[in-house]
């Protein structure tokens, strides 16, 4: 097996490199693509000998397939710029390269740092992910910014140990992506002609978030940051769906 890693990037110099260092041991080849940063994302990556491009952003999906399409291996292994393989997911990563017979994907958990803070609840973990896939067999699809592996039918495998994210370092700065996603959600929502009604998607949607991930999904055991992480959820939905709304409204 051999592996290409692929990384989209945008003022990443906070994280690149912890990314970049972690695939060195399992990644055959390193491929980032760059929306034309204006911080030190382009140097720090050159320094750790990756593949460099720039290419305009044009949504998650694209950019991600465009990445994908550089690739001269088979097997594609995909992460953020905040995201980095643990010890155990290498391990697992490493002996599964030394395997003759090979599924056609491999899913992984994904666990998450939020404000310093590693959550196990509020329906964030083990928040189960295709990364590491033939490319002949799938591809990024979804829904922009929501972007998720789009396979083929075939046998999957689960590999050991957790992607560790490294999302939000403030509370601030999670409102503010809150804010920017749901209006890209609004928009791709509108293009294919999806509309909001007041009282399921505006009202009662957002209050089922808060009460699902907070109750159900055990988020008062993550303590304050859980009721947060809860709260901006159910926030952020509101927001999708009243922007669907301003947007019908608007004709726009």
């Amino acid at each position: 097996m051999k592996i290409s890693a692929t990384i989209i990037t945008f003022n990443e110099e906070k994280n690149i490199e912890r990314c970049l260092n972690s695939l060195k041991p399992v990644a055959d080849e390193i491929i980032v693509v760059d929306s034309f940063s204006n911080d030190q994302t382009k140097e720090l990556s050159l320094k750790h000998g990756v593949i460099f491009t720039e290419n305009k952003f044009a949504g998650h999906i694209q950019q991600k397939n465009y990445a994908m399409s550089l690739a001269s291996n088979d097997y594609i292994l995909s992460l953020d710029a905040d995201e980095a393989l643990s010890e155990e997911l290498q391990q697992s990563i490493l002996k599964l390269k030394e395997t003759e017979q090979l599924e056609m994907a491999y899913s992984l958990n994904r666990l998450t740092s939020y404000c310093g803070q590693w959550i196990k609840h509020c329906g964030w973990y083990p928040d189960t992910k295709i990364r590491l896939w033939n490319k002949t067999k799938g591809k990024w699809g979804g829904e922009n910014p929501h972007d998720k592996v789009m396979m083929e039918e075939g046998s999957r495998g689960h590999l050991k140990g957790d992607l560790l994210h490294y999302s939000f370092e403030s509370i601030e700065s999670h409102v503010k992506t809150a804010n920017s996603f749901s209006t890209i959600a609004a928009k791709e929502a509108f293009n294919k002609g999806k509309k909001a009604n007041l009282l399921i998607h505006v009202i009662l949607n957002p209050m089922y978030t808060f009460v699902n991930k907070y109750f159900f999904h055990l988020g008062f055991l993550d303590g304050f940051y859980g009721f947060v992480i809860c709260y901006l959820s159910a926030v952020s939905n509101f927001l999708k769906y009243t922007k669907i709304r301003q947007l019908h409204k608007n004709g726009q």
